[in-house]
This record gives C-alpha cells, structure tokens and sequence, in this order.
C-alpha cells in the first residue's frame, strides 16, 4: 500500500491514539482531529487484557505502561457475603506472554497523546474539532469540522477516515441516523478511587454480588497526592427495567446516598466495602449501556472502529481492549493489502463478527454469570457452593469467555503478530 495515503482519525482517546500510533509504526502518517479542545486527564480504571498489552508492547510501550498502572495477577469473585466463587491468575502468572494492565484510563490516554505528539509531531493531532459530516465523493473521504473555538467549518479531504469517535460516534450517526440512544439495561455505575491499600495482596480484581447488585475494585497505581494504592472501584445497582430512556446526563457526579446504603453490610476479611466508597473522591454515575451490532462498518472510505462500531457492556475487562485490537488490524490490513477497500473489506472482516460475539456475550453477563448462577442456586439452598455450582461448570464459563474475546493462554500465546514495518 502506498505510505502517503491521507489518514484521518476522528477521536483522540485511546483507541484513536492507538489506531495514529500503529498507523505511524506501519509507515503512514495519520492526522487526529479531536472534538475536545484541551485534553485532560479524566475517568477512572480501566484493565487491558494481555492480547491488548500484547499489541502495545509492540508498538515499545510496554515499561513505560508498567510504570503508571499494575500488573495483575489473580482475579476474586465472590458472593455478597464474601464466599469465594471463583479464583483465577491473570497475566503472566496465567502463562501468558504479557500482562494485564489495570491503568488509570486518563493517565493512558494523556500518555498516548503525548506519545502520538513525539513520534508523528504535533501537527498530527487537531484539538477541538467537531466532526459534522462525512461522505465518499470519488474515491476520498470528505469530511466537515467545526471549530469548537471559533465557530469555523474546515473541509477535510482524506483517502480514509477512521471513526473512533465513541459511543455516541457523529461518524456512526452519518450512516445510521435513526439508531437513537444507546440500550441501556436498567444498571447504573458509580465509579471512582480512593487512596487505601489494595484487598487481597494488592494486585487483584475483585467482583462481588450478582448482576443486579455488584462491587467491582482493582488497584489502577499509586494516588498522587498520598502515595497509597489507588483503588478503582465500581457499585452496580439495577434501578429500572432493560430498555428504559438512558439518562440524559451521561457522566454526572454521584451522590453516595444514591447506592451506599445497599453495601453497608459488604465487609469481609481484608475487604470493607463501605470504608472504600468513604474513602474516595468525587463520584461519578454512568448507565451501563451498550448497542446493538451493526451489519456494516465501512461505507467507501469511510470505517469504524472502537467504542464508535461496538460498543459493550463493562464486563469482562473488554471494550478498552478490542478497540486496540481494532487498530492495530486495521493498521496492518492497511499495510499488506494492495488497495484500500480491500483493506477496508479485510478489516471488517476480520472484527465485525467477533466483536459482534463480545457484544451478545456481555448482554449475558460474559464471565460474570458465574455471580448470579452462585446467587441463584444458593438462594433457599441448603447446599454448599461447591455442590451446587460444580467447578468444572465454573471453569467452563471462564474458558468459552476468553474463547470468544480472544485471549485463551495457548492460542494468544502462539498467534502470529500484527506488527508492519514502514517501506525501507
């Protein structure tokens, strides 16, 4: 493929970020246009799993990642009582290759923004950029941005525009206008971090409670202003029926007395749940959402990708993760195939369906379903977890999970790799 073929990206979080920089590695020199005009560093946790650390250790960012989040190592889940359900390693005590990384999600975007900015130059990204229309007119990718400062239209003309511009994606809406609002399954997230020391020696995942009432919590690195663990953490509580009207405030501040009262009775040995949440800082509520799978990604020179072409529910450590996979298989289509809309083709291909997969499998609680088969069967039981839930049954659900998000140990372990040199 020809390296001097007009990139642009619309969105500069990590996926578009990931898809500049694995462009750039494969001898291309992508443009990102961001609709935010100052980045700053916000959110809160987020896990790459060791196929996602895989595709960033190649592109030679594996220490410095290391040295913001933490490495993994085993994952809890438990009952609302604190009964271990099922236990696992993660990472390379698993026998993968690479780590998990449980990573501050703007720490990781500020680092890829500054990596994009030092390897590509600061030309290549465009900061408060709107998208506002897109289309093939023959052959190229037109686009129009609105300056968020000035109120300007620029009109961009590209060989290829990305769209990794999230869940409410202005690409996606070009070509599925009357798609609405995201699905949303009637739970809502109150997230945010505290500065204590990290449960169960300090490198683990813990999931507690069952799908209508869960406590989520892994170490993301070290608190800045104390020095202690930082601490993410999540509380589900299903409030409303599936399918009602998602707020219409997308990331607003959460009040503890929305969902405290529900945990005030989750203390185990070495986890105290209600001491966490009192902890933390300013808290946020989100709806977890996600959309239905699309049939198509890619209209002429136009595709997407992340958030923007499946968005998932948060389970299952996944969306972070397949949208990086994204970007480095598109980037690596790009640079072996001999046309672009046989890239394009090979791409989707290649991601639609087994995103498609994720998306339906998280509807069903992917590995969590393990919770609520636990909460079910001990429910009026007078049987032991063990009895009831066979280990053979739990280890099932785990295995067809990495299966189908594509980080079973052994198959990770010896799929080729997606790296692409620049010509010469």
């Amino acid at each position: 493929m020809d390296r001097s073929l007009q990139i642009a990206i619309a969105g500069g979080g990590i996926v578009g970020l990931t898809a500049a920089l694995s462009l750039h590695a494969a001898g291309f020199r992508p443009v990102v246009y961001e609709a935010v005009s100052k980045p700053a560093p916000l959110g809160v946790g987020v896990n790459l799993l060791p196929h996602a650390v895989r595709e960033l250790t190649e592109l030679g960012l594996l220490d410095e990642l290391l040295g913001l989040g933490v490495a993994i190592e085993d994952l809890n889940y438990l009952t609302a009582n604190g009964e271990l359900v099922w236990h696992e390693p993660r990472g390379l005590v698993a026998g993968y290759n690479w780590p998990q990384i449980a990573i501050h999600r703007g720490q990781l975007q500020m680092f890829l923004l500054a990596k994009v900015r030092e390897r590509l130059g600061q030309e290549a990204i465009r900061m408060g950029q709107e998208l506002a229309a897109v289309e093939t007119i023959a052959g190229r990718a037109h686009a129009r941005f609105v300056d968020r400062a000035s109120g300007k239209v620029a009109g961009v003309e590209a060989d290829i525009l990305i769209g990794a511009d999230g869940i409410h994606s202005a690409v996606r809406r070009q070509f599925y206008p009357d798609e609405g609002a995201p699905r949303w399954n009637g739970i809502t997230l109150w997230r945010s971090t505290s500065p204590v020391t990290a449960p169960m020696g300090g490198k683990a995942m813990i999931w507690a409670g069952r799908s209508s009432q869960k406590f989520v919590a892994y170490p993301i690195g070290k608190d800045p202003e104390t020095g202690r663990d930082r601490l993410n953490w999540i509380c589900d509580l299903k409030v409303t029926e599936d399918g009602a009207p998602p707020p219409r405030d997308w990331n607003r501040p959460g009040e503890r007395a929305d969902f405290m009262p529900r945990f005030a009775g989750w203390r185990w040995a070495g986890v105290d749940v209600p001491a966490i949440i009192a902890a933390s800082g300013p808290i946020y509520e989100f709806p977890m959402v996600d959309r239905d799978p699309l049939p198509q990604w890619t209209f002429g020179r136009v595709t997407l990708m992340g958030d923007a072409a499946h968005p998932m529910y948060p389970i299952g450590s996944n969306g972070a993760t397949q949208g990086i996979i994204d970007a480095r298989v598109l980037a690596w289509h790009l640079a072996r195939a001999e046309a672009v809309e046989d890239a394009l083709c090979r791409y989707e291909a290649d991601r639609r369906e087994a995103t498609a997969r994720i998306v339906l499998m998280n509807r069903q609680q992917g590995p969590d379903r393990v919770l609520d088969l636990a909460a079910e069967r001990l429910e009026g039981a007078a049987g032991r977890l063990e009895d009831l839930l066979p280990i053979a049954e739990r280890e099932a659900i785990a295995r067809s999970y990495k299966q189908t998000a594509g980080f079973d140990p052994a198959v990770l372990n010896a799929s080729p790799d997606l790296s692409v040199s620049g010509p010469g």
